[in-house]
């Protein structure tokens, strides 16, 4: 297990150096930075001493250099639209984001683990008809037209949360629910799946032929394998809600990460977004090295092989 852990540090290590590659080389992908970032009406002098001040004019070895020595002591340089350093700005937002996603990560769960194992363990009754609609319902309805029908009637016609902003759990509620709808019914199906298919297993029927009530099937059985499979796609889907909540957030106007990937784009600042990109990788990346990690806490057969 330490010396796979050991090889999962390094291989993260070199993913973010490519990570980092990447983001230099995408940047200059685009045609003339100094051109795209300046304001449309900067004249040809303004450009050149903007081309000139940020080291476009330099060879690109040398910038590559200078990139890769800034970015591996966290400088991405100052942010054009807040005229701070992008990445104390990034960590200033990122907390935001974190807390959204949490939310809608825990709100995911506890929807979908319980309807989940009803589900599974009734086959072809009510329940598992529910349970099937709300995994369809949850992976085909869009995230930001539920948002714009919670706030519609949820906060507009009856005004029981506030409609954006960030400011007690009043808030959070409804951003919350609209990024947590994807994973819920992701969760949902995949739990209902594993139940079905475990409850089938030789151990669970000897389990019963011993004559242990389905509580105890189910929690010392069923469910400690059924969440081996969870752990396994929890990671991803977190990932995927910082990733989704870039509308979400400019929907309800939540000052995160993902409102600030918009807004960098918008405004055309490389060096915040090289910053946004960076810190994002890096928490998927701590994210799939830390599932990698619960699957051996959770499951002790689990063994991994250089």
């Amino acid at each position: 297990m330490q010396r796979y852990l050991l090889s999962r540090v390094i291989q993260s290590i070199m993913l973010m150096f490519g990570v980092l590659i990447l983001v230099f080389f995408l940047v200059r992908l685009t045609g003339d930075p100094a051109r795209i970032m300046m304001p449309r009406d900067a004249s040809p002098a303004d450009i050149e001493a903007f081309r000139d001040a940020m080291g476009f004019n330099e060879p690109l070895p040398a910038q590559f250099f200078h990139f890769m020595t800034g970015a591996l002591q966290g400088d991405f340089g100052r942010s054009l639209h807040y005229r701070a350093p992008a990445m104390r700005i990034v960590l200033e937002r990122m907390p935001a984001t974190i807390e959204l996603s949490l939310a809608a990560l825990v709100f995911a769960l506890i929807v979908a683990i319980p309807l989940g194992v009803i589900g599974g363990s009734r086959p072809g009754t009510t329940w598992d008809t529910v349970c099937r609609a709300v995994g369809l319902v949850g992976q085909t309805v869009p995230n930001f037209w539920l948002a714009l029908m919670m706030i519609s009637l949820f906060s507009v016609t009856l005004g029981w949360f506030p409609t954006f902003g960030r400011g007690g759990f009043g808030s959070i509620v409804l951003p919350a629910v609209a990024l947590g709808l994807f994973p819920l019914g992701k969760f949902t199906r995949l739990v209902r799946s594993a139940v079905l298919e475990v409850r089938n297993e030789d151990y669970v029927r000897t389990a019963y032929s011993k004559g242990l009530l389905d509580h105890r099937v189910y929690t010392h059985h069923i469910f400690l394998n059924v969440s081996v499979t969870l752990v396994s796609i929890v990671g991803v889907q977190f990932g995927y809600l910082l990733g989704g909540s870039i509308y979400i957030e400019t929907i309800f106007a939540w000052p995160g990460v993902g409102r600030m990937i918009n807004e960098a784009v918008q405004a055309r600042d490389f060096p915040l977004v090289q910053a946004l990109a960076f810190v994002s990788a890096a928490f998927i990346v701590l994210l799939n090295l830390l599932t990698d990690l619960a699957y051996v806490l959770i499951d002790p057969r689990i063994r991994y092989e250089d």
